[in-house]
């Protein structure tokens, strides 16, 4: 199931608009900032889908009924570029337990991509919904990675991913790949480089939220 913010005129397009714009998004604080109002948009989003309990709470002059999560969800970051996005969606799910893992892509000589895994940290997943935020999501590859890591390691009981920008290959990688998963996105782009980026895209968002590295 894959959910597209841009499918609707919200809010949502304007954050969108700043990260992707060139005049906007050499601002390094601003742009990080926009990647967490973004995450804090997908993480109301998907609240929606959450289990909820009738709860009444004692106010100054009475009583009011209303519903409450049942459990937090747990959400899994994506080291670098998806710390931002994670941090929006932390602001939303305030009490949620965290996770962090390091997974990328690095080229060969023939073109081709390596995967490699070199960290996680994580509470036990076992029967809680787990969100992973990584802001880009280019061949979803990687994405596919870390998510089988995951459901690998623990009975996760939903899987939703979330991300700012897709490529329509990225989005079928994951469905074929994770078709259990639920795809909360941005926006999707169509085109995908031979270096896999996207584009339009908006470039590196790791280098972008905290400079160049080497």
């Amino acid at each position: 199931m894959v959910h597209v913010l841009t499918e609707q005129h919200t809010i949502a397009n304007h954050f969108l608009a700043e990260l992707r714009s060139v005049a906007i998004q050499s601002d390094r604080l601003r742009f990080r900032r926009n990647l967490e109002r973004l995450g804090e948009v997908l993480a109301y989003e998907i609240s929606k889908t959450l289990t909820y309990e009738p709860t009444e709470i004692e106010t100054p002059l009475g009583t009011a009924e209303t519903a409450l999560l049942n459990a937090q969800p747990v959400l899994v970051a994506a080291i670098r570029s998806g710390l931002p996005l994670h941090q929006g969606m932390l602001h939303v799910f305030d009490r949620a337990e965290c996770a962090f893992i390091a997974a990328y892509r690095k080229a060969k000589k023939s073109g081709t991509f390596e995967l490699r895994r070199e960290y996680l940290n994580t509470p036990d997943l076992t029967g809680k919904t787990v969100i992973v935020a990584d802001p880009m999501l280019a061949t979803g590859k990687t994405m596919v990675l870390i998510c089988q890591e995951l459901l690998g390691a623990f009975r996760i009981d939903t899987l939703h991913i979330a991300t700012a920008i897709a490529s329509e290959e990225g989005v079928a990688h994951v469905r074929a790949f994770l078709p259990e998963a639920h795809l909360w996105v941005g926006d999707i782009d169509s085109e995908l480089t031979s270096k896999a980026y996207i584009v339009p895209g908006l470039g590196d968002a790791g280098d972008l939220a905290y400079g160049a590295k080497e």
